[in-house]
């Protein structure tokens, strides 16, 4: 089992004495089922934590369950057999019920730390959670420093902005923090190390094409509140938004080049091309550093910033070597897009996926069927946007993939706030995700087996397993459309 952790120093004598043990809980239990798809997206926010902390002389290991496909009991096996002082858990809504029982079955010895999307939109809750009743330290938001301090002497916590336990005595959550410490919740972005990739199991990894890539983070936090998301701003007002400066990028892109044969990057934050003051900046220095020799790169962008985007911007892009966009699509509705503060319209979206490909730039559209209000009409109306924009692009120099996936409720997001409003839902209904089967193995659906989770509620007009129908039928379209452009 030790050897599924990453990331771990031994001693000349082949001994260590794990301080931090952070750890990926599995999507599913894969003893139920086994884990189909053979890659999974990098933890690169544990992989931050965890390089930082081992720059600071501590002796971390990363166990991404979900990338090995173990099932909960062999986690929980691996974590014991480990023997940590502290066990850190990622806490994510789907994956929620899973990381309780693991951290539950722990050593007594084996202090838990947690953090995560989940942890801060419902901390109280699962401080009360008796599975987590040995959580000595929910940390909300950005970790890597308070993580440090407490691997140094968790009786620090009480100091620190943003940690919270529950009181042994009063059984009641207790947040800490002191004047002055307000500097743990937005760490310098340019002075953290680059991640040690060490600590990832997946990452560099070989692409279907044969180039050596890497994931990177370029920015943090999100200035949108799209309603279903959990980086929206309202979800997220502890966050200062922060992105790095263009030569320190470089310079990692450098590295992973130098050490790791890099030659294609992808950028997985909300914002690298996301505000049209950040492109150019990007840009001017992408540009005199002569990237697009070397390199290529994907991003995620906003389709409104780029619709703005002059043509000389475009191919700026191109010639710096973008690759791939992807863009949060979601509705061919054009109230759909309202509803969810998209800020976008159909025409947007068409000139920019039409603007972009003709320049030799792939798109990639993420969509999501069955919104709350949502008519089986308007549904309709994104399966036919994106057959459009399947035929827009059929003879364009860049190509058109979608992305699509079943609404669910996320808890602080805008949307679950307008649900909890109606008084319909009870909290415990909509955080009841289960596993989809989308009715076949193939490979057009074993590559989003870990991303089908249901809360098994319909929430607008079309029925569940209509949209079931409709995910997997799109599946199969973009996966024989991909292959015959291959």
């Amino acid at each position: 089992m030790r050897t599924l952790i990453k990331g771990v120093r031994t001693t000349e004598q082949g001994t260590t004495q794990l301080d931090l043990l952070l750890v990926n809980a599995p999507l599913r239990d894969y003893a139920l089922r086994p884990r189909v798809n053979d890659y999974t997206l990098p933890v690169l926010g544990m992989a931050y934590i965890a390089t930082y902390a081992a720059a600071q002389g501590h002796c971390v290991g990363v166990l991404d369950a979900e990338a090995a496909g173990l099932s909960i009991a062999d986690t929980i096996s691996a974590i014991n057999q480990a023997q940590p002082r502290w066990a850190g858990f990622n806490l994510l809504a789907p994956t929620y019920e899973l990381t309780a029982a693991i951290a539950a079955a722990l050593d007594p010895g084996i202090r838990i730390m947690a953090g995560g999307h989940h942890a801060k939109a419902m901390p109280a809750r699962i401080l009360a959670d008796p599975r987590m009743r040995r959580c000595d330290a929910l940390i909300l938001g950005e970790a890597e420093t308070r993580v440090v301090e407490l691997l140094a002497d968790h009786r620090n916590r009480a100091d620190l902005p943003g940690v919270m336990w529950l009181d042994p005595l009063l059984g009641t959550p207790v947040t800490g923090g002191r004047p002055g410490a307000g500097h743990h919740l937005a760490p310098d972005i340019n002075a953290l190390p680059f991640v040690d990739r060490a600590f990832l199991a997946q990452d560099p990894y070989t692409a279907g094409d044969g180039l050596t890539e890497a994931n990177m983070v370029g920015a943090r936090g999100c200035p949108y509140d799209c309603s279903f998301c959990g980086a929206a701003v309202s979800a997220n007002p502890d966050v200062t938004i922060r992105v790095r400066d263009p030569h320190n990028i470089i310079e990692e892109m450098h590295q992973l080049r130098d050490r790791h044969a890099v030659r294609a990057f992808r950028f997985v934050d909300d914002l690298f091309l996301g505000a049209r003051r950040i492109i150019d900046q990007m840009m001017a220095a992408f540009a005199a550093d002569r990237v697009g020799d070397w390199a290529a790169w994907d991003a995620t962008g906003r389709i409104n910033v780029l619709h703005r985007a002059p043509d000389p911007t475009l191919d700026l892009l191109a010639g710096c070597g973008l690759r791939e966009v992807a863009l949060g699509i979601e509705s061919g509705s054009e109230r759909m897009l309202s509803y969810i503060d998209k800020r976008i319209t159909r025409e947007m979206i068409l000139s920019v996926v039409e603007r972009l490909t003709v320049r030799g730039i792939k798109v990639k559209g993420y969509f999501i069927l069955g919104f709350p209000t949502e008519t089986r009409a308007e549904l309709g109306e994104t399966v036919e946007l994106i057959h459009r924009l399947w035929d827009l692009t059929d003879n364009r120099p860049g190509t058109f993939r979608s992305s699509v996936f079943q609404f669910r409720p996320y808890p602080g997001t805008p949307e679950w706030a307008r649900l909890m409003a109606t008084g319909d839902y009870t909290a415990e209904q909509l955080l009841d995700y289960a596993p989809v089967d989308l009715g076949g193995d193939d490979a057009a659906l074993r590559g989003r087996d870990e991303f089908n989770f249901s809360s098994g509620i319909q929430f607008g007009e079309t029925p569940e397993d209509e949209i079931h129908r409709h995910v997997a039928a799109l599946a199969r379209e973009q996966h024989t459309r991909t292959g015959r452009r291959h």
